[in-house]
């Protein structure tokens, strides 16, 4: 299987997704899920780390975060990532891998793009069947978004607000149900496969700017752009990461 896509450009926001070993169902017990959570609200007390949105299921985790300064990133995944792992492994005297070894990470642009990726991370388990509303999903940044908790913050919303181009909280949050309530009522959940395929996905401008970026490269394979359904994307043209069922 090709190595899934992981490196670092400065200055980006990045939908990030982390799959279980062999599409088992490690995570689907909610103590695992509630650690995975209680470790990155630790990313992002102890690393700054600036996320967006999350959502976990039974087999893969998604992540949208922006990114401030090198290293971040990486060491917030190594840290999530590997205390989940041990903790489950511990608690059912297991040995072997729980995670695939590599991440996937896709630039998303800072447009309506990145609406885009917040609605498609959000409605995760309505499309698998499991909900009918992102709000019966516990496990998951939409509750978060809407309200923030006493505790255990993760969500930056200044920074979401920023980014959608809101003055302010409030209207950002009404935006957001709005979106999402159309989204559900158009009835379009169906798996987009680039955001676990592709390198960068946003306006022709941000995947040519992106694929410009001086130093770039991945592992020496050619890339190619193309226009996908409202937007352009980057990916290999041969080969692909192996995909995983949302």
């Amino acid at each position: 299987m090709p190595r899934a896509y992981r490196h670092y450009v400065p200055g980006q926001i990045w939908h990030i997704t982390h799959r279980c070993h062999d599409k088992k169902l490690l995570l689907k017990f909610k103590c695992d899920r509630r650690n995975w959570i209680w470790w990155l609200y630790q990313a992002r007390k102890r690393l700054g780390l600036q996320v967006l949105n999350y959502m976990i299921t039974s087999n893969h985790i998604h992540l949208l975060v922006a990114d401030d300064k090198p290293g971040v990133i990486s060491r917030s995944m190594q840290l999530v990532a590997g205390q989940t792992a041990q903790a489950y492994n511990r608690r059912h005297q297991r040995k072997g891998a729980f995670w695939e070894d590599r991440y996937h990470a896709t630039s998303v642009g800072s447009d309506k793009h990145l609406v885009r990726c917040l609605i498609y991370i959000d409605l995760n388990m309505v499309r698998a069947g499991v909900v009918q509303h992102p709000s019966q999903w516990d496990y998951c940044g939409y509750a978060e978004i809407q309200q923030s908790p006493d505790r255990w913050r993760i969500v930056n919303k200044d920074r979401l607000t920023q980014l959608l181009g809101f003055t302010s909280e409030e209207e950002m949050q009404v935006s957001y149900r709005g979106w999402i309530a159309d989204e559900l009522r158009n009835g379009q959940l169906k798996r987009e496969a680039f955001w676990t395929e592709s390198i960068a996905f946003g306006s022709k401008e941000h995947v040519l700017r992106f694929k410009s970026i001086q130093g770039f490269s991945y592992y020496n394979r050619e890339l190619e752009v193309s226009a996908v359904q409202d937007g352009w994307l980057l990916k290999e043209n041969v080969g692909r990461y192996d995909s995983f069922s949302h």
